[in-house]
């Protein structure tokens, strides 16, 4: 091959000035989207089958060209493969390769009928497919690692917090199953992402269709698709896939940073709940007592990283006309680093959530009798006594044991209690009970031990299912 064939462009015949340096690497996309390298090979060996079968390749032809793509694939994969000057991205990248090493006679037909349009959109959607099942996966296992903590511990109260405030008596499980759930969502939503993405837009060409009747649903078989785009219009310009996820992505990152907001604040020695292993925290360079929660703190922090990525690229769509435009390259940087931020956050989170270690008897000695003012207002219910009117009651139960400098409202004498309602009675000492509070609350969704064993069950089934 000659110099001057080696530096030609795919686009290049009408082209007769030299481009700006400056606009080569404006233009470039090689360094960030040949990562779709195995992709872009395998929608070329399939796409080059549906060639053969309309008689624009022999077989021979058709086996020189897999020959020369299993070789490109291993030169990759060995790092071993050599760019050049001229190498816009994966797609050109891998056609000149692929000319050296069988020849520009047998190479240059491989790109019959195909567009660089439907070819990224292709490789777009066979990478992130990939990718996002992968997700799934670890996403899957994260869960299990979530569910699996809560029923080894499924005896251990703590408070429940509404406004950061000490509420009501909650299992420690019952915490854990929360974020389950918030994840199992996730799981769903992501397994519905990749159903709605699986369609082939290959063998639409630029944006008009395929000029010799390539059979499309083939195509789309032999790549895992389970469907073809039907209009081709919308096959080579559709981006909504690489919303969908970055939006997906940033939602889990949302429900991570509130997860890792919750254990960073139980971490702290006010709290005392949990002790992040030391794995997953370091030190201070000044002072040598700390052990800070950088892990958790991390994963807040990407959150952000990730919610940034898909505004940004919503912008770079938001006015673009029909079909391809230049400023689709802008998908690739955004999802990459993207997927890449969710993958090592769910690792990560799986790992703290496995290592950590919880202190039970903190978490029991932060309840407090005030906790159970609820309880104290149902004790009344079960009476017969409007909710409305024994909140009132409850509510100056508080108000006279903080008066008298009370511990809690457990502290109240009978006949203390007689005097702010006369429908008191001695048993109502059963309601200052910790593990009697949860345990009524067996509703589904509820605190009770057999509720929240009911809730891991379903998430399991979920993810089974």
């Amino acid at each position: 091959m000659s110099n001057q064939e080696e530096g030609l462009k795919l686009w290049g015949g009408r082209f007769t000035g030299a481009t700006d340096p400056l606009m080569d690497l404006y233009n470039a996309s090689l360094p960030y989207d040949k990562k779709m390298y195995k992709v872009d090979l395998e929608g070329t060996k399939v796409y080059t089958e549906g060639l053969e079968k309309i008689n624009l390749l022999t077989k021979d032809e058709l086996s020189e060209i897999h020959r020369g793509l299993k070789l490109i694939e291993a030169e990759w994969a060995e790092g071993k493969f050599v760019e050049k000057p001229g190498d816009e991205d994966i797609h050109t990248a891998n056609e000149r390769r692929l000319g050296e090493l069988i020849g520009r006679g047998i190479s240059g037909k491989v790109h019959t009928g195909r567009s660089r349009n439907d070819q990224v959109a292709t490789d777009m959607r066979l990478y992130v497919r990939d990718n996002l099942t992968q997700l799934a996966d670890y996403l899957k296992q994260f869960i299990q690692v979530i569910i699996k903590r809560a029923e080894q511990e499924i005896d251990v109260l703590m408070p429940g917090y509404t406004h950061l405030q000490r509420a009501q008596p909650i299992r420690w499980s019952h915490w854990l199953s929360m974020y389950a759930t918030y994840f199992t969502e996730d799981y769903e939503r992501l397994n519905q992402i990749v159903k709605r993405l699986n369609k082939s837009p290959l063998g639409a060409g630029a944006l008009a269709g395929h000029p010799y009747g390539i059979d499309r649903e083939y195509i789309a078989e032999r790549l895992g698709f389970d469907s073809v785009i039907g209009n081709s219009l919308a096959a080579v310009s559709d981006r909504d896939f690489v919303v969908e996820t970055m939006f997906w992505s940033s939602l889990f990152m949302n429900h991570i940073s509130r997860f890792s907001e919750d254990l960073i604040i139980y971490s702290t020695g006010e709290f005392g709940f949990i002790k992040l292993a030391d794995a997953y925290s370091t030190g201070s360079s000044l002072m040598p007592q700390k052990k800070n929660p950088d892990s958790l703190e991390l994963l807040r922090g990407k959150s952000g990283r990730c919610f940034g990525a898909l505004a940004g690229f919503l912008m770079s769509i938001k006015s673009i006309p029909s079909t391809y435009n230049k400023d689709m390259q802008e998908d690739k940087e955004p999802l990459f680093d993207t997927l890449i931020t969710v993958e090592h956050s769910i690792l990560i989170a799986s790992g703290v959530v496995s290592t950590l270690n919880i202190d039970a008897e903190r978490m029991k000695n932060a309840l407090t009798m005030d906790m159970l003012a609820t309880d104290l207002a149902d004790y009344l219910v079960r009476r017969g006594v409007p909710f409305r009117e024994t909140h009132h009651i409850s509510g100056e139960c508080v108000r006279q044991a903080e008066e008298l400098n009370l511990s809690g409202i457990d502290q109240l004498s009978l006949e203390q209690l007689k005097s702010i309602d006369s429908r008191f009675e001695a048993d109502v000492a059963s309601t200052f009970d910790f593990e009697a509070s949860v345990e009524k609350r067996t509703a589904t969704g509820g605190t009770s031990k057999t509720a929240v064993l009911k809730q891991l069950d379903a998430l399991n089934e979920k993810l089974e299912s």
